[in-house]
Protein backbone atom coordinates (compact mmCIF):
# COMPACT_ATOMS: atom_id res chain seq x y z
CA UNK A 1 0.00 0.00 0.00
CA UNK A 2 1.07 3.40 -1.01
CA UNK A 3 1.43 6.20 2.34
CA UNK A 4 2.00 9.93 1.81
CA UNK A 5 5.13 11.46 3.02
CA UNK A 6 5.24 12.06 6.50
CA UNK A 7 5.14 15.82 7.08
CA UNK A 8 8.42 16.71 9.42
CA UNK A 9 7.29 20.14 10.30
CA UNK A 10 3.81 21.60 10.73
CA UNK A 11 1.59 22.55 8.43
CA UNK A 12 2.30 26.96 9.17
CA UNK A 13 5.96 25.98 9.38
CA UNK A 14 6.56 27.09 5.72
CA UNK A 15 5.02 30.47 6.61
CA UNK A 16 5.10 33.19 5.01
CA UNK A 17 6.42 31.57 2.00
CA UNK A 18 3.88 28.88 1.85
CA UNK A 19 1.00 29.44 3.68
CA UNK A 20 -0.93 27.24 6.07
CA UNK A 21 -4.42 27.08 4.18
CA UNK A 22 -2.36 26.12 0.64
CA UNK A 23 -0.43 23.15 2.58
CA UNK A 24 -3.57 22.12 3.96
CA UNK A 25 -5.20 21.74 1.64
CA UNK A 26 -3.06 20.22 -1.15
CA UNK A 27 -1.72 17.48 1.33
CA UNK A 28 -4.89 17.12 2.95
CA UNK A 29 -7.23 17.30 -0.09
CA UNK A 30 -5.15 16.89 -2.85
CA UNK A 31 -2.00 14.94 -2.12
CA UNK A 32 -4.10 12.02 0.18
CA UNK A 33 -6.38 11.65 -3.31
CA UNK A 34 -3.83 11.01 -5.50
CA UNK A 35 -2.87 7.84 -2.73
CA UNK A 36 -6.22 7.24 -2.55
CA UNK A 37 -7.28 6.84 -6.46
CA UNK A 38 -3.31 4.81 -6.90
CA UNK A 39 -3.97 2.58 -4.17
CA UNK A 40 -7.53 1.73 -5.74
CA UNK A 41 -6.01 1.23 -9.13
CA UNK A 42 -3.06 -1.10 -8.17
CA UNK A 43 -5.61 -3.61 -5.68
CA UNK A 44 -7.51 -4.27 -8.43
CA UNK A 45 -4.60 -4.55 -10.91
CA UNK A 46 -2.71 -8.48 -9.38
CA UNK A 47 -0.01 -7.29 -11.92
CA UNK A 48 0.63 -4.52 -10.67
CA UNK A 49 0.99 -5.99 -6.89
CA UNK A 50 4.00 -5.42 -5.13
CA UNK A 51 5.60 -3.37 -7.78
CA UNK A 52 6.93 0.45 -5.93
CA UNK A 53 6.12 3.63 -7.65
CA UNK A 54 9.22 4.23 -9.82
CA UNK A 55 8.79 0.67 -11.27
CA UNK A 56 5.43 1.71 -12.29
CA UNK A 57 6.22 4.91 -13.80
CA UNK A 58 8.87 4.13 -15.43
CA UNK A 59 6.72 1.32 -17.30
CA UNK A 60 3.87 2.51 -18.03
CA UNK A 61 3.16 1.23 -21.04
CA UNK A 62 3.54 -2.45 -19.10
CA UNK A 63 0.20 -1.58 -18.27
CA UNK A 64 -2.13 -3.45 -20.44
CA UNK A 65 -5.36 -1.81 -19.60
CA UNK A 66 -5.82 1.97 -20.70
CA UNK A 67 -7.95 2.59 -18.43
CA UNK A 68 -5.55 1.37 -15.79
CA UNK A 69 -2.49 2.98 -17.39
CA UNK A 70 -4.48 6.27 -17.18
CA UNK A 71 -5.30 6.27 -13.51
CA UNK A 72 -1.78 4.75 -12.35
CA UNK A 73 0.10 7.68 -14.72
CA UNK A 74 -1.97 10.77 -13.10
CA UNK A 75 -2.44 8.90 -9.46
CA UNK A 76 0.40 7.22 -9.32
CA UNK A 77 2.55 10.23 -10.78
CA UNK A 78 0.57 12.68 -8.44
CA UNK A 79 1.78 10.52 -5.29
CA UNK A 80 5.08 10.20 -6.40
CA UNK A 81 5.23 13.81 -7.64
CA UNK A 82 4.07 15.45 -4.28
CA UNK A 83 6.19 13.18 -1.79
CA UNK A 84 9.16 14.55 -3.49
CA UNK A 85 8.10 18.09 -3.25
CA UNK A 86 6.97 17.57 0.52
CA UNK A 87 10.38 15.94 1.56
CA UNK A 88 12.53 18.53 -0.39
CA UNK A 89 10.80 21.59 1.45
CA UNK A 90 11.88 22.78 4.72
CA UNK A 91 10.94 25.57 7.43
CA UNK A 92 15.07 25.81 7.62
CA UNK A 93 15.59 26.15 3.85
CA UNK A 94 16.83 28.56 1.20
CA UNK A 95 20.14 29.44 0.19
CA UNK A 96 22.43 27.42 -1.87
CA UNK A 97 23.71 23.68 -2.48
CA UNK A 98 26.84 22.37 -1.33
CA UNK A 99 28.92 19.49 -1.44
CA UNK A 100 29.33 16.95 -4.71
CA UNK A 101 25.13 18.33 -5.52
CA UNK A 102 27.12 22.25 -5.48
CA UNK A 103 30.04 20.97 -7.63
CA UNK A 104 27.51 19.54 -10.09
CA UNK A 105 25.45 22.13 -10.38
CA UNK A 106 28.65 24.44 -11.39
CA UNK A 107 29.45 21.77 -13.82
CA UNK A 108 26.50 21.95 -15.38
CA UNK A 109 24.89 24.98 -15.37
CA UNK A 110 27.74 27.64 -14.04
CA UNK A 111 26.25 28.79 -10.70
CA UNK A 112 23.65 27.98 -8.63
CA UNK A 113 21.86 30.82 -9.02
CA UNK A 114 21.66 30.17 -12.70
CA UNK A 115 20.19 26.71 -12.36
CA UNK A 116 17.67 28.45 -9.39
CA UNK A 117 16.99 31.17 -13.18
CA UNK A 118 16.87 27.82 -15.41
CA UNK A 119 14.36 26.19 -12.88
CA UNK A 120 12.32 28.67 -12.39
CA UNK A 121 12.11 29.86 -16.32
CA UNK A 122 10.56 26.38 -16.81
CA UNK A 123 8.21 26.54 -13.96
CA UNK A 124 7.29 30.18 -15.90
CA UNK A 125 6.99 28.74 -19.42
CA UNK A 126 4.97 26.15 -18.04
CA UNK A 127 1.28 26.43 -19.64
CA UNK A 128 -1.50 25.03 -17.68
CA UNK A 129 -0.79 22.82 -15.05
CA UNK A 130 2.68 20.94 -14.07
CA UNK A 131 5.96 20.70 -12.89
CA UNK A 132 8.95 22.08 -13.20
CA UNK A 133 11.83 19.55 -12.76
CA UNK A 134 15.66 18.84 -11.97
CA UNK A 135 16.99 15.73 -12.24
CA UNK A 136 19.33 13.15 -13.04
CA UNK A 137 20.17 11.33 -16.02
CA UNK A 138 21.83 7.85 -16.77
CA UNK A 139 25.05 9.58 -16.68
CA UNK A 140 24.54 11.44 -13.86
CA UNK A 141 24.04 14.98 -15.43
CA UNK A 142 21.69 17.67 -14.09
CA UNK A 143 19.10 18.30 -16.17
CA UNK A 144 16.18 20.96 -16.38
CA UNK A 145 12.25 20.65 -17.68
CA UNK A 146 8.81 20.44 -17.06
CA UNK A 147 5.82 18.45 -17.77
CA UNK A 148 2.45 18.41 -17.78
CA UNK A 149 -0.43 17.25 -15.28
CA UNK A 150 1.40 14.71 -13.37
CA UNK A 151 3.86 13.34 -15.35
CA UNK A 152 7.26 13.48 -14.62
CA UNK A 153 10.69 12.58 -16.14
CA UNK A 154 10.58 8.89 -14.54
CA UNK A 155 7.84 8.92 -17.96
CA UNK A 156 10.33 9.96 -20.03
CA UNK A 157 12.57 7.62 -22.78
CA UNK A 158 15.03 8.04 -21.66
CA UNK A 159 13.99 8.52 -18.31
CA UNK A 160 15.75 10.61 -15.73
CA UNK A 161 15.20 11.04 -12.17
CA UNK A 162 13.79 14.21 -10.20
CA UNK A 163 15.54 15.19 -7.33
CA UNK A 164 13.86 19.03 -6.86
CA UNK A 165 10.52 19.32 -8.65
CA UNK A 166 8.32 22.95 -8.98
CA UNK A 167 4.53 22.33 -8.62
CA UNK A 168 2.77 24.87 -10.67
CA UNK A 169 -0.57 23.56 -10.65
CA UNK A 170 -2.84 26.55 -9.47
CA UNK A 171 -3.76 24.68 -6.17
CA UNK A 172 0.32 25.22 -4.87
CA UNK A 173 -0.01 28.99 -4.81
CA UNK A 174 -3.19 30.09 -5.65
CA UNK A 175 -4.97 30.75 -1.98
CA UNK A 176 -1.80 32.96 -1.67
CA UNK A 177 -0.68 34.45 -4.66
CA UNK A 178 -3.68 33.93 -7.01
CA UNK A 179 -2.47 34.82 -10.48
CA UNK A 180 1.22 35.83 -9.65
CA UNK A 181 3.07 32.37 -10.49
CA UNK A 182 6.25 34.09 -10.27
CA UNK A 183 6.06 35.10 -7.00
CA UNK A 184 5.36 31.72 -5.74
CA UNK A 185 7.91 30.86 -7.61
CA UNK A 186 10.54 33.39 -6.12
CA UNK A 187 9.14 32.57 -2.88
CA UNK A 188 9.81 28.65 -3.19
CA UNK A 189 13.40 29.12 -3.21
CA UNK A 190 13.14 29.85 0.40
CA UNK A 191 12.40 27.04 1.57
CA UNK A 192 13.74 24.16 -0.71
CA UNK A 193 15.98 21.54 1.34
CA UNK A 194 19.19 21.77 -0.42
CA UNK A 195 20.54 18.90 2.31
CA UNK A 196 17.33 16.46 1.06
CA UNK A 197 17.80 17.72 -2.89
CA UNK A 198 21.57 16.40 -2.34
CA UNK A 199 20.75 12.94 -0.32
CA UNK A 200 18.22 12.49 -3.34
CA UNK A 201 21.36 13.45 -6.34
CA UNK A 202 23.89 11.05 -4.13
CA UNK A 203 21.09 8.15 -4.44
CA UNK A 204 20.15 9.30 -8.01
CA UNK A 205 23.72 8.98 -9.61
CA UNK A 206 24.84 5.76 -8.25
Amino acid sequence: MFTQFVLPYGFDSLEPYIDMPTMLTHYMKHHAAYTANLNAAVEKTPQLSGKDIVTLLRNLTDITSDEVRLAVRNNGGGFYNHNLYFSTLSPSGGGSPSGALADRIIHDFGSSDALKEALSKAALARFGSGWAWLSVDGDGKLLVGSSANQDNPLMDSPASTPILGIDVWEHAYYLKYKNLRADYVKAFWQVVDWEAVAKLYETARM
